[in-house]
């Protein structure tokens, strides 16, 4: 990974995945302060300064090879969503699927589309072996992404999430090298 700059990868709707940049802290900073992310992803960002601080720490997880974090946007626009790779083991070939769009970007398919071609990059370029993607249970839109992008459904972790208002539940969805390539 961190041998090359992270590529940029293009979705069927016109946008794009792009690393991050320092220009897009503006977008950061809005996202840490919307509800729906905040709630789903334990994710707040307080400043523009905290946003810069968070895209410089994207950056150096590529570098370290223990994740990959687009920004989901317009070729040349300003960043409207977030796709990324967590807690990434390439030794052991597993990672997690990370995500959120601005208020403005959900409800087209855009999440779905970035998912699959996150989950593409990570399985056959990448070389990674499973794939999870959790949600809390509370999430019925999170579970519409992860079945339309093909992630079957694996179980329900008990109590696996602290959210602000208490501790959830969350599915476990999970793709693997080989599956059905129709699902990506």
């Amino acid at each position: 990974m961190a041998r090359n700059a992270q590529p940029v990868l293009g979705l069927p709707n016109g946008l794009e995945l792009r690393p991050w940049c320092l220009e897009d802290a503006d977008a950061l900073a809005a996202a840490g302060q919307d509800p729906a992310i905040r709630r789903w992803n334990l994710f707040t960002v307080e400043s523009a300064q905290d946003a810069r601080n968070r895209i410089e720490r994207m950056h150096g997880r590529w570098q370290a090879e223990t994740g990959a974090v687009w920004a989901v946007a317009r070729p040349g626009g300003e960043a409207t969503g977030l796709i990324g790779l967590n807690d990434v083991d390439l030794e052991g070939g597993s990672a997690e699927i990370i995500y959120w769009l601005l208020p403005a970007a959900r409800g087209g398919g855009v999440a779905v589309e970035a998912v699959k071609r996150v989950s593409r990059w990570a399985l056959e370029e990448l070389g990674l072996h499973r794939l999870r993607l959790c949600h809390s249970v509370a999430n019925p839109a999170s579970c519409k992404v992860a079945l339309k992008a093909g992630y079957p459904f694996e179980g329900v972790m008990r109590g696996a999430l602290l959210h602000a208002d208490g501790w959830h539940d969350q599915h476990l969805h999970a793709r693997i090298r080989g599956d059905a390539p129709k699902a990506l």
